[in-house]
């Protein structure tokens, strides 16, 4: 928990009157210590996807430098893009879900479920406009090698409880070798799921060869993805 109100506020480009106005009526995660909020990096990251606010990029690479952050693109390659997947339930897509052929060879399936499952319990990692992203809260326990993504289009749309009330027909497997490079790999996807061009790939079940192009142009693109400024 290293980060403070100023922090906060120039991550999301806001005043620091914001930040507080979010703690209190938009239940943004904040610790009291020593009569000051700190703010923990990952339910930052988690609670920005699940509001669908735009997270500056810069203050989690290494002197501002986009491209030393792991790329989605690459870690979409090794989990792969997987159609059809099965389950009429959150827990059933999730069991589905650790079955797939992007796992690495080694993870323990049943495990994973486990994690999955009990991450959900903490809050849903649907984020709206029908996509959730789920991920095991402690990255370490897996002990992958290098980061992967699975991206999963459902066979039939699943109640994730998600803050916007739409049922989960796209899913995001996020898996990560270190807590640092969970934090990389959420704020990156959830950088690049703000571009409206790659949310209509996604819903229209684009081929893997269209979604992997776009992922990679707006990781190029330090511009930033294809949407209107927000204001506070």
């Amino acid at each position: 928990m290293n980060l403070h109100v100023r922090d906060v506020a120039r991550l999301f480009g806001v005043s620091e009157k914001t930040v507080r106005h979010w703690i209190r009526g938009k239940d943004l995660p904040a610790h009291r210590v020593d009569d000051h909020y700190r703010f923990n990096e990952v339910e930052l990251q988690e609670w920005a996807a699940a509001q669908k606010r735009r997270i500056s990029l810069e203050l989690f690479a290494p002197d501002g430098r986009l491209a030393e952050l792991p790329s989605l693109g690459d870690a979409l390659e090794r989990g792969g893009i997987f159609h059809d997947v099965p389950g009429s339930t959150r827990d059933e897509v999730l069991k589905a879900v650790g079955q797939l052929p992007g796992i690495p060879r080694g993870i323990d399936r049943g495990l994973l479920y486990e994690l999955l499952v009990g991450r959900e319990a903490l809050a849903s990692t649907g984020v709206g406009d029908g996509i959730a992203i789920p991920h095991p809260r402690d990255p370490l326990v897996l002990q992958v090698a290098a980061p992967l993504a699975l991206l999963c289009f459902l066979r039939e749309p699943v109640d994730f409880r998600a803050p916007d009330g739409q049922a989960v027909r796209v899913l995001f497997l996020l898996l990560s070798p270190t807590v640092r490079c969970h934090l990389q790999m959420v704020s990156k996807l959830a950088f690049v799921l703000h571009d409206q061009a790659l949310k209509e790939l996604l819903q229209a079940s684009a081929p893997e060869s269209e979604i992997l192009k776009r992922v990679r142009a707006l990781e190029q693109d330090t511009s930033g993805p294809t949407v209107p400024a927000e204001s506070e």
